[in-house]
């Protein structure tokens, strides 16, 4: 009779387990479908799905983070902001919901909240492509309004991430950008497009020393403390390697421009170095004269070693000319700051 009972109490237990991996797989389809649903443009029907999953997992933060993102869809920006607010407090390492929170802002005008949640999720991931981006289009959106004395809150499109805890998420996202930069119209016709393509992507500039344009250098280095000095001088020496970076390329000394990309530095293409820095001294060198303007410059530091350097950058040589955002992700070693990474829009 003991064995029954054992055998009978067994055969509940394998049952249960049965029905409770089932029930697992039937709410993981249900965020699935849900997605599906969101992509398909169906979002009342992927709301209700994720609203029966939610009833009995509250606490699932890729049904949450969908949520937010049909919300934002709906036009429902409270709410959405909750929801993604809601995520930064439980994964405050995961830089999606601070640039969601960041376009959601960026939607109402709020550019100040805009740039204080792209810079945390630039804190938590500093190759972070999305948010270098979106900051950048920020700070000329904030220039732009300060020249022309319009404060009125005109909103501005900026790129939301569509998917949270994806695998190799931060990669592919780096990996799959298109750097490219438009050429002027008029010129167009004067330029290779293969060989403007590339120029763009790596950042072609160059001319005098004296030609060099840095204007609205704007510091966002925290307020200074007890060690606010040297945090100044960590600051400005940020700021002076930049100008000097774009004097060299202006001045076509390839040599001292090369100077300033560390031994580590993350080529546009993922191309080899001495490839990379052969096509640097040949589009250097080719034209007869280059000016790199910089503008609207900021600079946000990760820690006192590391820093993100965010900036217009305008071009012209003698056979084109651009204009683009620019991203240089910096690293202090020795003393001096070396560019790690560098991207344009």
């Amino acid at each position: 009779m003991s064995i029954l009972n054992h055998y009978n109490r067994h055969a509940k237990l394998l049952a249960c387990t049965l029905l409770l991996c089932a029930s697992l797989v039937a709410h993981a389809d249900d965020v699935k479908d849900a997605n599906m649903l969101f992509k398909q443009g169906q979002n009342n029907q992927a709301l209700d799905k994720l609203n029966g999953y939610l009833a009995n997992k509250p606490k699932d933060a890729q049904a949450r983070f969908l949520k937010g993102l049909i919300l934002a869809e709906q036009g429902k920006t409270a709410d959405a902001i909750k929801i993604f607010s809601a995520l930064t407090d439980d994964y405050p390492e995961r830089s999606e919901s601070y640039n969601n929170l960041a376009v959601l802002y960026a939607g109402q005008g709020q550019y100040d909240k805009t740039k204080v949640f792209l810079e945390k999720a630039i804190r938590s991931y500093p190759s972070y492509a999305t948010a270098h981006e979106n900051l950048g289009d920020i700070n000329a959106k904030i220039h732009d309004r300060t020249l022309k004395h319009d404060h009125s809150n005109t909103p501005t499109k900026l790129a939301m991430i569509q998917n949270l805890f994806a695998d190799d998420n931060h990669n592919k996202e780096s990996a799959g950008r298109n750097n490219s930069v438009p050429i002027n119209p008029a010129e167009a016709s004067q330029v290779n497009p293969a060989e403007a393509s590339q120029a763009s992507a790596a950042g072609d500039h160059d001319k005098p020393v004296s030609d060099v344009d840095v204007t609205t250098i704007k510091d966002n280095t925290p307020a200074p403390t007890s060690e606010g000095a040297s945090k100044k001088d960590n600051n400005q020496e940020a700021l002076e390697t930049v100008k000097a970076w774009a004097a060299a390329w202006s001045a076509k000394n390839t040599d001292k421009y090369l100077s300033f990309y560390a031994k580590d530095f993350k080529t546009p293409s993922g191309e080899d170095r001495e490839a990379w820095e052969a096509t640097r001294r040949e589009r250097i060198s080719k034209p007869k004269n280059i000016k790199i303007g910089i503008g609207n410059m900021t600079i946000l530091f990760i820690d006192s070693d590391h820093a993100t350097v965010n900036f217009r950058q305008s071009y012209r040589s003698s056979h084109m000319k651009d204009s683009t955002n620019k991203t240089l992700l910096m690293v202090k070693s020795s003393d001096k700051w070396l560019i790690q990474e560098e991207r344009s829009k």
